[in-house]
């Protein structure tokens, strides 16, 4: 791996690392129940692009596979905060 490709991932992951921590926060004190459900909808999205990078890091197909199921269980979330929100109960 070259040293530009080296530097580019850390730089990737440090600036996904910031951006989590600061969905954390919008998610733990979020003023509105919509606002919490973002913060976890962007968390998840945030995690799934860090699988991805680290993905590329180590060269590895499981972490692609760890990225799509993360991303599925995301989605099945959001749609049960958003169904929750909308009617008061999920089933």
């Amino acid at each position: 791996m070259s040293a530009v490709l080296t530097l580019a991932i850390t730089a990737t992951l440090i600036l996904y690392t910031t951006a989590m921590g600061i969905a954390l926060v919008r998610l733990f004190r979020g003023p509105s129940a919509q606002d919490r459900v973002m913060a976890m909808d962007f968390v998840y999205v945030v995690g799934m692009l860090v699988m991805l990078v680290l993905a590329i890091r180590y060269d590895s197909e499981m972490y692609f596979e760890g990225a799509l199921l993360m991303v599925l269980f995301g989605f099945v979330g959001s749609v049960a905060m958003a169904k929750f929100l909308l009617r008061g109960e999920v089933i």
